[in-house]
């Protein structure tokens, strides 16, 4: 009886193999697609829960509350800075006019009030006085000569008449009087140039005034053309010697009342511009300007100051310096929106007031600025404004 390999459970030796992908039976695709299923649930699900969660973040942050100001227009003066220093109106030097010599005596300091030719200081005299005295003898000399030659001439002319002269002898005596004549001239000019002279060992004031400085001493040699002796302010007028810069020359004019300030001192002094420089310095780009001050014992030649002047008073936005914010961008501010959200604004400052910074273009009188703390909020980010009604000073921030 044969059996056929059915039915032994072989498989005979030449049978053909099973194909090479026979092991994906719809068993294990099921399987296979149960779990990617089962992942792709997994996946959706952390997904729901990561944003929930930031959801709820969200939700649950504070927002910040920030310090805004309306930017209102409001009345701006424009100014011009003015720097320099204070000086005499009428600053006069002082020097030897008469011969070189060594000082004999100083009688002023710097700082005392001299009258119109009073003497500050005396030069030595002792070679001048001699001089004077010899001249003085020779003019008396000359003057007992032309008067004994006179006497002559006047006999000749009365003897003359008579016949007892000659008239060629009457001339010469009248010749020898005329000469006797111009030697008196001649002495009295030696005499008065000498005088003079010695007067100019002499240095006077030349008129009423503070003296400035002084730099001679008892026993220094001077000499015409030298050094000034001393500085004199001439009556009791000060001034301010200021320069601007070029471009707000034009904006002043003669007359424009100024407010003057000494470096250290609140103290405001009251002056009028006196004199604009005709010409402006190619190197510096400044021009000048004089400012006429009233007599003050605090107003001191040589002392720095600053002076402003108002040239117009506009209306213009004015904005406190910390709400203007710059990068490489230019200057800017934050606006809070109308959907409370930060937006950023370029501005043109066009210039500096007491209580802020003037805004030429870039927002408008409406506009809620961040007033602090603008460097710390971003572009969109929600905030809740807190109006200001004064304007924020450099230490406040935001809340």
């Amino acid at each position: 009886m044969s059996i056929s390999w059915d039915e032994r459970g072989e498989r005979p030796v030449n049978a053909a193999a099973p194909a090479a992908g026979s092991w994906l039976t719809p068993r294990r695709v099921g399987f296979i697609f149960a779990a990617a299923l089962a992942l792709l649930a997994i996946a959706v699900a952390a997904r729901l829960i990561h944003t929930l969660a930031t959801k709820t973040a969200v939700t649950n942050r504070v927002t910040p509350a920030v310090t805004v100001t309306e930017a209102g227009k409001s009345a701006a003066p424009t100014t011009v800075s003015i720097t320099g220093t204070i000086g005499a109106r009428y600053d006069t030097p002082i020097g030897a006019e008469g011969d070189a010599g060594r000082v004999d005596a100083v009688y002023v300091e710097a700082g005392d009030q001299v009258k119109r030719g009073q003497i500050l200081a005396r030069i030595d005299t002792a070679v001048l006085i001699p001089q004077v005295a010899n001249l003085q003898a020779a003019l008396d000399l000359a003057r007992a000569e032309s008067e004994l030659a006179a006497a002559e001439y006047h006999r000749a002319v009365a003897v003359g008449k008579e016949g007892a002269l000659s008239t060629e002898e009457t001339e010469r005596r009248r010749s020898s009087s005329v000469t006797a004549d111009a030697k008196v001239k001649v002495a009295a000019a030696q005499l008065a140039e000498a005088q003079a002279r010695l007067a100019r060992a002499e240095v006077r004031a030349p008129a009423d005034g503070i003296i400035l400085t002084r730099t001679i001493e008892k026993g220094q040699t001077v000499s015409p053309g030298g050094s000034p002796l001393f500085r004199m302010a001439e009556g009791d007028e000060v001034e301010l010697r200021g320069d601007v810069a070029e471009t707000d020359l034009p904006l002043l004019k003669v007359g424009q009342a100024v407010n003057v300030r000494l470096t250290g001192n609140s103290q405001v002094y009251p002056g009028r511009v006196r004199l604009l420089g005709a010409v402006i310095d190619p190197q510096t780009r400044l021009g000048m300007v004089r400012v006429s001050l009233a007599s003050d014992p605090n107003l001191r030649p040589g002392a720095f100051a600053r002076a402003e002047v108002v040239v117009s008073n506009a209306q213009r936005i004015v904005l406190p310096q910390t709400a203007v914010l710059t990068d490489e961008k230019g200057s800017y501010v934050l606006i809070v929106n109308s959907d409370d959200k930060i937006e950023r604004r370029p501005v043109h400052v066009s210039g500096m007031v007491e209580n802020g910074v003037t805004i030429a273009d870039g927002v408008s009188a409406t506009d809620r600025v961040v007033a602090t703390a603008g460097a710390f909020l971003q572009v969109g980010e929600s905030v809740k404004p807190v109006v200001s009604t004064a304007p924020a000073s450099a230490g406040s921030s935001a809340s």
